[in-house]
């Protein structure tokens, strides 16, 4: 029953979609990626008339200001004599873009310093043929261009202009496979041939139709396309009305222009309605407007360039339409339906679940195959917040706030009362496994094959938005806010066995934004921190280092969800990402052209579902978009366009421009040698541009690749240098390189004139030089005898000092002997006295006991005079004056000094003081004075008292300091 229900459901997926399977083909659900340049983006005039492509990638808009350029990086503004309106313009892929006015027209072209510069041929226009009114049209026809206004065709050709007038005003002049075609007023429609008009036979059905498209169409046909009466055939023999659905829209709308795309699809732009796009057959596939994108209704100019981009000069800006873009977007403007959390296709119609309900559009139009844009309803009973939309062997489920649905056509039949059906998934071919605000649920299939409520296990509350069974049969549950849950099952799945929660003291870098999804059959598990995986035998996670540096910015995904076998789309916080896991150990991962879709999903609820193995809708805040994988797995592109230096400035002082649109070399003198470059890479479609850039002759390397557009050098030496640089588009195809010859020219006085008369002055400079060296050095000898002379003398004065220094040090040197000689005679006296005086004292004594030859002692009377004798010798003051003389020459006059400083003091207390000055102890001083120690005692102490001095300073000290 499942594989014919699958089979069925892949054979309306091929019926439903015939339109969107081929990534070549334009789809009819849906817009493309159209990207809208604005007047305040521009800095132009609102309304843009014409557009061309130039052989470099360049841009170039007829605008209500003049001519506007446009290199995928940066706007120009040029503006035409007189400040006139651009009405058109047209390349000739050699350097050359004609453009046109009120009564003027001309090219603009680079001249030798890479700025645009206006040519004006009014002037070879002969007077009488002078143009008094728009140019509405210009085409390059090989050698030719012809201008074209509502009175003439100007044919310029070989320098000189040929005028093609008629008796009928012209409406406009058309271009289709190189041949040239004309509506005159009233008469029908004109081939121009070698600049005359012919009439196309049975045109006269035209006449009041208003011709504004000719394309080329099947068999050498063409497509005519008209303001009034809608499409016709011209087969070369006659004009027929194409039969078409579209007729009635281009005669309500006003058709205004047209473009041929891809070989097999026509746009028309509209004064009323946006652009609409139709295939060979008259089948509408397309229709872009305000309401679906387009900045503006009115389309005043189609183009389509070699990249399938449809430009539409508009009335108000400039819009991109980017017909091979794999991403078509649907987004409700209105707000009919809210914000968007789950879509899919499934039986010939589209559901959208948000937060309003579940609504439905008829995908497929059954009228013919006629576009139908979408119409969304809502499905009664499902008004609510809907969670998830999940087809399952042929059956849609709704996982909606208030329950549970399957989803038949346009009604819903309730599954579950459960409410807030988050998540659900298989648990084996005959069960589901849901979860909800409230713990899981489980469903079965009945004997028909319908999935109906079997029961909610117990034992486990907690809200589940993820749920995912590893092999070895636990169930892990992601909390809706906080960790994760390892749950055990009972055999009939009623109960929770076992629960248990992991958070961060098991590893986890936090206990919140925790989910659980399944990567090529293996559990893995992510955080903030990036994808962490589950040790069984540790009971803890780890990081997965490997895919986590795989994935780059991608490793802290939020949300992932598989594609294919081998794909996954990996979510990061509203980023999205297709990854490729088809080689082991290697991932490819494409972030870059969905980077359009960057904020636009709801955060935390993203929902991608897989249509068939190439198609995929992609669920975005107010709408969906669909992706076509078909062919795109590796985008190539068959040949890269150059990076285009365009405007270079010297940036030394101030800022002035030296080229605006590139030039082959750029010079710069010595004195204002810092440069700013400014490149783009003309590639206009959605995807990353990233820069690298070297500057021989500066640098060794090249840079880093960059998004940066721009790059300063400042100070260059004098020199040649060359700067290149390419582009990379998608991190995969670099384009060639583009480069730029930079010449700081030397300073004058290093040119070769200067060197020239350096060389003719270097002779009579020598002879300078040496007359000057020669009168120097003689100065010089003549410095240096004079200070050989002076330095003789210094040295002489000097040794004198020295000599004379030197008598003095012998002459202290021999007074401080002889001052050593008399202290020790000194010394010597003061003993000898000593000693006589011991000796007298001797005698004394020895007297008393002298006895005369009869033993008697001597008379006193004898005695006496012996004593008298003896005491006279003792004190005798020639010896006292001797020995004062002898000590004052010594001590330099120590006893004046005593005496002027105390002149209190007595002879014999100086006596004392030069006693103890020659540090004599008191035995010594004793016999010197003829008194006993205890005298030397008294006669020190009053000598202290005399002298005042502090009890603690010794008193010889003192006097040896005097």
């Amino acid at each position: 029953m499942r594989k014919i229900a699958n089979l069925f459901y892949g054979l309306l997926l091929f019926i439903v979609l015939p339109t969107i399977v081929n990534a070549t083909d334009i789809k009819s659900v849906g817009v493309p990626f159209i990207q809208n340049y604005t007047k305040a983006l521009y800095q132009a005039g609102n309304q843009n008339w014409s557009v061309t492509k130039d052989e470099h990638g360049i841009m170039y808009f007829g605008n209500s200001d003049g001519l506007l350029t446009y290199d995928g990086q940066y706007w120009q503004l040029y503006h035409m004599p007189n400040q006139l309106i651009v009405r058109s313009v047209a390349a000739d892929g050699k350097g050359k873009i004609y453009a046109g006015g009120f009564g003027e027209f001309g090219y603009w072209q680079n001249n030798a310093q890479g700025f645009l510069k206006y040519h004006s041929l009014i002037n070879l226009v002969p007077a009488k043929y002078l143009p008094n009114e728009e140019i509405w049209k210009i085409y390059v026809d090989k050698e030719r261009v012809l201008f074209q206004t509502f009175s003439s065709i100007y044919i310029y050709e070989k320098g000189r202009i040929e005028v093609v007038k008629s008796s009928q005003s012209y409406l406009f002049l058309l271009k289709a496979s190189n041949r040239f075609f004309v509506e005159q007023v009233g008469l029908g429609l004109f081939e121009l041939k070698s600049n005359k008009l012919s009439y196309i036979p049975g045109s006269n059905v035209l006449s009041n139709s208003v011709v504004l498209s000719v394309l080329p169409y099947q068999s050498g046909n063409f497509l005519i396309g008209t303001a009034k009466d809608g499409l016709f055939i011209y087969n070369g023999q006659a004009v027929v009305p194409f039969t078409s659905p579209v007729n009635s829209f281009l005669k309500t709308y006003q058709l205004n222009n047209g473009s041929y795309i891809q070989n097999k699809y026509y746009a028309y732009g509209t004064i009323l309605n946006g652009v609409v796009i139709i295939d060979t057959a008259g089948n509408v596939v397309q229709h872009v407007n305000k309401l679906s994108g387009l900045h503006n209704n009115t389309v005043l100019g189609l183009y389509t360039d070699n990249n399938q981009n449809l430009w539409a000069a508009l009335d108000n800006g400039i819009d991109r339409i980017e017909l091979n873009s794999p991403l078509y977007f649907y987004q409700d403007k209105t707000g009919k339906f809210g914000t968007v959390y789950s879509s899919i296709i499934y039986n010939d119609k589209i559901y959208l679940g948000t937060n309003q309900g579940l609504f439905y559009s008829d995908w497929k139009n059954k009228n013919n195959g006629l576009f139908k844009a979408l119409d969304f309803n809502i499905i009664s009973g499902s008004q609510g917040q809907v969670w998830n939309l999940s087809l399952i062997d042929g059956r849609l489920l709704c996982g909606h706030n208030n329950g549970t649905y399957e989803v038949n056509g346009t009604s819903l039949k309730t599954l579950s009362s459960v409410s807030g059906g988050w998540t659900i998934k298989k648990s084996n071919s005959a069960q589901l496994i849901q979860g909800t605000y409230n713990g899981l649920v489980i469903y079965k299939k009945d004997a028909s094959g319908n999935w109906i409520f079997s029961h909610q296990i117990s034992g486990f509350t907690q809200p589940t938005i993820y749920v995912e069974q590893d092999n070895e049969g636990y169930l892990w549950v992601s909390h809706a806010y906080k960790g994760v849950y390892r749950i055990k099952l009972n055999h009939d799945l009623t109960k929770a066995e076992s629960i248990k929660y992991y958070d961060e003291h098991y590893n986890l870098p936090s206990s919140y934004n925790i989910n659980v999804f399944k990567l090529n059959n293996d559990l893995v598990y992510s955080t903030e921190a990036g994808f962490y995986t589950y040790d069984h035998i540790t009971d803890k996670f780890y990081r997965y280092t490997q895919l986590n540096k795989m994935l780059g910015t991608f490793a802290t995904s939020n949300k992932v969800i598989q594609a294919s076998s081998n794909q996954y789309w990996f979510i990061n916080h509203g980023h999205v990402a297709l990854a490729d896991l088809s080689i082991a150990g290697k991932i490819k991962i494409d972030s870059n052209r969905f980077s359009v879709l960057n904020g636009q999903m709801v955060q935390h609820y993203e929902n991608i579902s897989r249509i068939n193995d190439y198609l995929y809708l992609i669920s975005v805040d107010d709408g969906f978009v669909i992706y076509n994988n078909q062919g795109d797995n590796q985008q190539k592109y068959a040949a890269l366009p150059k990076v285009l230096i365009r405007k270079v400035q010297n940036t030394t002082n101030k800022v002035v421009t030296l080229s605006e649109n590139g030039t082959s070399e750029i010079e710069l003198p010595f004195n204002k040698n810092s440069v700013r470059i400014y490149y783009s890479f003309p590639l206009y479609q959605q995807s990353k541009i990233r820069f690298r850039y070297i500057l021989d002759g500066y640098s060794k390397t090249w840079s880093e690749w960059s998004t940066e557009s721009q790059k300063d050098f400042t100070n260059l030496n004098p020199g040649t240098y060359y700067f290149k640089v390419k582009a990379q588009v998608d991190g995969k195809n670099v384009s060639d390189e583009t480069s730029i010859k930079i010449v700081v020219l030397s300073p004058w006085y290093s040119s070769r004139i200067a060197i020239i008369i350096y060389l003719l002055l270097l002779i009579p400079l020598y002879y300078v030089v040496r007359f000057l060296y020669r009168k120097k050095l003689i100065k010089h000898q003549e410095y240096l005898h004079q200070k050989f002379i002076l330095e003789k003398e210094e040295a002489l004065r000097k040794e004198a000092a020295l000599n004379e220094q030197k008598i003095i040090r012998l002459k202290n040197e021999q007074l401080q002997a002889d001052l050593a000689n008399k202290n020790r005679e000194l010394s010597n006296s003061a003993m000898n006295i000593v000693y006589k005086n011991e000796l007298l004292q001797k005698l004394s004594d020895e007297i008393t006991h002298l006895k005369d030859d009869n033993g008697k002692t001597l008379s006193p009377e004898q005695l006496r005079k012996l004593q008298k004798v003896i005491d006279e010798g003792m004190n005798d003051e020639q010896d006292w004056n001797i020995f004062e003389n002898s000590f004052n020459e010594a001590h330099e006059n120590f006893f004046k000094k005593l005496k002027s400083q105390h002149p209190e003091l007595v002879p014999n207390d100086l006596k004392l003081c030069a006693y103890l000055r020659m540090n004599m102890s008191s035995k010594e001083i004793a016999s010197l004075l003829n008194i006993t120690l205890r005298g030397v005692e008294i006669r020190r102490y009053r000598l202290r008292k005399k002298l005042q001095l502090q009890h603690d300073k010794n008193l010889s000290e003192f006097l040896i300091e005097l």
